[in-house]
Formats: C-alpha cells, structure tokens, sequence
C-alpha cells in the first residue's frame, strides 16, 4: 500500500509503502474487540468494597431477649435487615484483569491500523518537528493536513515540543509508536506519523519481528 507523504506546510513531497502484513491485512474485529475489552477491563481498579455484618460497628448484644417479647426473634442490629446493617454479597475488592497472548494482541493491532488504513485515516509526514512548545503552532498544522475532529499522533521517541503543543487539545494524543494500543488506534479518528514511526511499527509488528 502507498501513501502519500506530507510536509509541515502540508504539501505532498513523496510516497511510502506501508507493508501490506501490517497495514494491509483483513482486519479480525473478534480479536479487536477482545482485545479492547480486556484494556479496558485492566484499567479498571477494582477498589470497590462494601462491609459485612462481620465488619459494622457495633451489633454486640442481643437487641432483645429470645423469648416472649411478641417481636420476631433478632441476634444483632448489625445484620442485614437492620438499618446500617451489614452488606449481603456485596462488591469486594478484585482484579479484573483478563488475559490475551502475545499472537492476538499483535493480530489485533494490526487489524485496527488495517482498518485504519483502508479508510485512508492514516497520514504519514517526512518529519515532524516544533522549534518550540507551542498549541497554536499545533492546532494551524492539524488545520494544513486536514486532519479530521481526532486525532493520534505516533511518535518514534520522545519528542518534548511536539508533546507539549498539542497537550492542551482536547482531541489531540501523542503516543509512542512502540506503545500501540487498540483503543487509542479505534478512538482516534486520524493518525498522523512521521516516517520514523512507521519504521518503528514495521519493525514492531511485521511477520519477522
């Protein structure tokens, strides 16, 4: 698959081949889906708890005696019929964390930049680079690439001034291209890269890595 690569004025200065085992398979939406659930459900904290009439406060004597009274029979006000008593089957704190191979999440990555691609929702630039932090510098560049409502910029290593400018957007993210994952790659609906990321991706997903 070729692509046309753009310059910071965003003008069309060349072409590149994106390789076909990486941006140009079919894409397996099983596995995408699979593998979105699974990093959402490892992002999750799963810090909920509730208490147990074991451990209320308070609930230490017998409310009233067993016999004889003419109301029903009670051991503590801290079991779960009483007002602030204690929770039945309630949440406890747990992992949720699933997991998925190695083979199936690269499977997966390469069918949303598949996807991606075929939608002709990848941009590749000869370079990428800020003389200085700047959003406005950003938001006029996205603006010259026509880049769409979202988008996700690849990085192939860090990069503070180009980070820095578009941190303030709200429909900006930059990312590191050896740090893919489906749900940025599907929540994005533009992903911009300069060729030294697509190189980075090459090497990171292709059939021979």
């Amino acid at each position: 698959m070729r692509v046309p690569v753009r310059n910071m004025v965003g003008d069309t200065v060349d072409e590149i081949d994106l390789r076909d085992d990486v941006f140009g398979i079919e894409p397996n939406t099983a596995v995408m889906h699979q593998a979105l659930v699974r990093q959402m459900a490892n992002a999750r904290l799963g810090t909920h708890k509730t208490k147990t009439r074991s451990e209320v406060s308070g609930g230490g004597a017998k409310p009233w005696r067993q016999k004889g009274t003419g109301r029903a029979r009670q051991g503590s006000i801290r079991a779960p019929q009483w007002k602030g008593g204690g929770t039945v089957f309630g949440p406890q704190p747990r992992s949720y964390e699933q997991k998925m191979n190695r083979k199936m999440r690269r499977l997966a990555l390469r069918s949303a930049l598949s996807t991606k691609a075929a939608e002709s929702q990848v941009l590749v630039m000869d370079a990428l680079e800020m003389a200085e932090p700047r959003t406005r510098a950003m938001t006029e560049l996205l603006t010259r690439l026509n880049t769409g409502s979202s988008v996700l910029i690849l990085l192939p290593d860090a990069n503070v001034n180009v980070e820095r400018s578009a941190r303030n957007l709200d429909s900006v993210k930059t990312l590191r291209a050896n740090c893919l994952s489906v749900r940025d790659l599907l929540g994005y609906e533009t992903i911009v890269m300069p060729r030294e990321a697509v190189d980075v991706i090459h090497t990171l997903l292709g059939e021979a890595a």
